[in-house]
């Protein structure tokens, strides 16, 4: 059976592949955080800079997935659990798809990660971002050794 085919991997899998890759953003996350403060101070604690840093912050999360997600389907996260984002027909996703995958993965942390829990009860194991973005995660096999 194709890994595409194959149900997508439980929720268990997804989550410490997200806690893996809360390093690498939040490497990134110092870096812009280092830029906003040496550019603007301490004006970035409130208003107008808060929120476009705040916004950065959230590009470049979103930059790494879709980059990692594009270039070979994995973020580092993901590479030790062996999953990886595919279309829903087993081909690389668009990059429109993956931008798609990540603003309403995005929305469904911000709800106290609903759309990722839905996968408990969704028939194939889809969270929201899968569903919305007509892609799956797949739990590849181990190499033959």
């Amino acid at each position: 059976m194709p890994d595409h085919e194959r149900p997508s991997p439980l929720i268990g899998w997804r989550l410490l592949a997200l806690l893996y890759d809360v390093f690498p953003v939040l490497a990134l996350w110092f870096l812009a955080a280092a830029a906003f403060t040496l550019a603007l101070g301490d004006a970035v604690r409130g208003g107008a800079a808060g929120l476009l840093e705040f916004a950065v912050f959230w590009a470049m999360a979103g930059l790494y997935a879709v980059f990692s997600w594009r270039r070979g389907g994995q973020t580092i996260g993901m590479r030790p659990w062996r999953l990886q984002v595919v279309a829903a027909n087993g081909a690389r996703p668009t990059t429109g798809a993956l931008w798609r995958r990540y603003a309403v993965g995005s929305l469904s942390l911000l709800l106290g990660g609903l759309g990722f829990w839905w996968a408990w009860i969704d028939r194939s194991r889809l969270s929201w971002h899968d569903r919305a973005s007509k892609t799956r995660m797949t739990r590849t096999q181990k190499p033959a050794s």
